[in-house]
């Protein structure tokens, strides 16, 4: 019997039927999972314990489950009692623009940005003089496991913000008067999509790697659990 059993439903209520529950049988269950999958289930784990549909400790145990799944079949269950699900079954959407093998970013004293849903390319060259570089992973469509970042910031700064499995080498920077702030680091464990091996100069400028900004559902995941 699985630990995590369908909803009951009052007499005369409409079947939840949550997209997951065609994927625990038949050979759709034995089709291995992507890091998307799992990001999906989770957040969709985090929305429900924040509605009051999971206690702390179903919360922690369907996290670790989802974490540790390989195939559908073993996501399916954890959201099956939820009354919306994510489609895991649809067919994985390749970037609107292929990715590239080189891309070069210069700024004097403007501001350039990558954000949203663009693609990652193979490697990156960013100069700056005096202006500023956001590059956001948040939501990148990232299609090569590395990047080569190579790095030329003279008295700008160079901001990059980082998501779960993605990671930043920095150690391939040199330094001379400038600062390069390495704020998050890959929590063991934690598959990496992809690895940003970043190398150059920093004259006076800055570079620093974070990760997102935590929105709600973050700040309420990691309150304390209140005390019976």
């Amino acid at each position: 019997m699985s630990r995590y059993p369908d909803p009951q439903r009052a007499p005369g209520a409409p079947a939840v039927r949550p997209a997951t529950s065609a994927l625990a049988t038949g050979d759709r269950a034995d089709l291995r999972a992507s890091h998307e999958d799992r990001d999906e289930i989770v957040e969709l784990l985090r929305v429900a314990a924040g509605d009051g549909r999971l206690t702390a400790e179903e919360l922690d145990e369907r996290l670790e489950a989802a974490l540790e799944a390989r195939t559908y079949g073993e996501l399916a269950p954890l959201v099956r009692d939820l009354p919306t699900a994510p489609t895991l079954a649809k067919a994985p959407v390749g970037p609107a623009v292929p990715a590239k093998e080189l891309v070069r970013l210069q700024t004097g004293s403007g501001n350039l940005q990558r954000v949203g849903p663009w693609t990652v390319p193979r490697r990156l060259e960013v100069e700056t003089r005096s202006g500023n570089v956001l590059l956001d992973f948040t939501q990148a469509v990232i299609t090569h496991p590395v990047l080569e970042l190579a790095l030329s910031v003279r008295s700008g700064n160079l901001l990059l913000v980082v998501p779960p499995g993605v990671a930043v080498e920095v150690d391939g920077i040199e330094v001379r008067s400038g600062n390069v702030r390495q704020r998050v680091h890959p929590q063991p464990g934690t598959p990496v999509r992809l690895l940003v091996q970043a190398a150059g100069n920093v004259r006076s400028g800055n570079v620093i790697v974070r990760g997102p900004r935590r929105n709600f559902w973050d700040w309420l995941m990691r309150r304390s659990a209140p005390t019976v």
